[in-house]
């Protein structure tokens, strides 16, 4: 168990001072000491497989949807899926098992495919992969939809839809609303030039959508789904396709923001990327990757978990303010650094929890709707670089 409670301390620095400091912590011990080295850790790694990261977090999922009361959407709970590219150390193995992007300048980059199944409201990470890059986005969704229950509601970007995906997730007695565009698909083409603001119409699988049924296992039946009118304040117009067809019980008004409720499994990735740092791996072998990417997610996932209760008296508390509050993720994931290992480690953690609770209260930001900013299209990516660690 020492090596789990070690990987799941959200390694950053030196492997060796991340080692003397995490025995410190379990020790008690004023200073850091050399209880175990580096080169003993990576042999003991080898005996764990990093399946177990994700059963432990499947285990917390689980227990916070049967014990605690996620937030939800008219009944709903409301999961988006998206994808992200990781960058990786550059070593024979990696690149043989993950694959290479061939930029058009510079030498040839290992990366790998990401991907989570993210419940936007509660900002917990359902399921989580993390592939070869080859691993095309809906292929990765469709191995996320293996956990879907019928009271979800799949939000999906304009890259996702495909006649058996959709196929996939109403097979699984869920629902969708996708954002469509007229490429590809002649009725949304009508749709747009109609000018309704919204149509009930049927999907016909085609020839290849057919065969990927059939592949799979799913009906090939055509889909009835309902096309939306979405304008949106920049003037422009985007077309939702939702198999939420009752017009009285999901009124037209409902989508535009149903759909802006996407954003956070975006948000969701910089928080990976920036704040626990997924991309600074702690080894160099495949077997590393893989347990330094569960490991990290089951620490963020936790501290979503544990944050929830907080949150629900920090909104009561909040209701007669100008805004909204909601408890400051980036300070609450950084507090969870060591203290998630005594948190696992000891057999009455309460008290230590109720510690951390006041700290996420005193640490709260008003949530300020309507606010949008440009998308930089040029921003200069973080990179970790394996011998030049950072100091504590």
């Amino acid at each position: 168990m020492v090596v789990v409670y070690f990987l799941l301390n959200l390694i950053k620095r030196s492997l060796q001072d991340e080692l003397d400091e995490f025995f410190k912590v379990l020790t008690g011990e004023e200073l850091a000491g050399r209880l175990v080295t580096k080169s003993a850790f990576c042999q003991a790694r080898q005996k764990l497989k990093h399946q177990a990261f994700i059963e432990l977090n499947q285990a917390q999922v689980g227990y916070f949807y049967e014990h605690l009361t996620p937030a939800r959407w008219q009944g709903f709970r409301l999961v988006a899926v998206d994808g992200s590219m990781a960058d990786l150390p550059d070593t024979p193995d990696i690149c043989t098992h993950f694959g290479v992007w061939h930029p058009a300048a510079g030498g040839a980059c290992p990366k790998a495919r990401l991907s989570q199944m993210f419940d936007v409201l509660n900002r917990v990470t359902r399921d989580a992969l993390i592939a070869p890059k080859r691993v095309g986005e809906r292929e990765a969704a469709a191995l996320h939809f293996a956990h879907l229950e019928h009271d979800d509601l799949v939000l999906l970007d304009r890259g996702y839809p495909a006649f058996w995906l959709f196929a996939l997730i109403l097979s699984k007695q869920a629902n969708f609303c996708a954002r469509f565009t007229a490429k590809g698909w002649s009725g949304v083409k009508d749709f747009l030039a109609s000018g309704r603001l919204e149509q009930i119409v049927t999907l016909e699988p085609s020839a290849e959508a057919r065969a990927e049924c059939q592949e799979r296992g799913l009906s090939t039946a055509p889909l009835t789904i309902r096309l939306l009118r979405i304008e949106l304040d920049g003037g422009e117009v985007e077309v939702l396709g939702t198999s939420l067809l009752d017009p009285q019980r999901y009124p037209h008004a409902l989508f535009k923001e149903l759909y802006h409720n996407r954003w956070p499994v975006e948000e969701d990735y910089k928080v990976m990327k920036s704040r626990v740092e997924v991309e600074n791996w702690s080894g160099t072998s495949v077997l590393a990757i893989y347990q330094d990417f569960h490991a990290k997610l089951f620490t963020k996932n936790l501290t979503a978990i544990l944050a929830h209760p907080i949150q629900a008296a920090v909104a009561r508390a909040s209701q007669e303010k100008q805004y909204l509050y909601r408890t400051n993720m980036t300070h609450a994931l950084s507090k969870m650094k060591d203290t998630v290992v005594l948190l696992l480690q000891r057999a009455n953690p309460l008290p230590l929890l109720k510690r951390l609770w006041r700290l996420m209260l005193k640490t709260i930001e008003p949530v300020r709707p309507g606010r949008a900013y440009p998308r930089k299209r040029r921003v200069k990516r973080r990179r970790f670089i394996l011998n030049y660690k950072p100091l504590r």
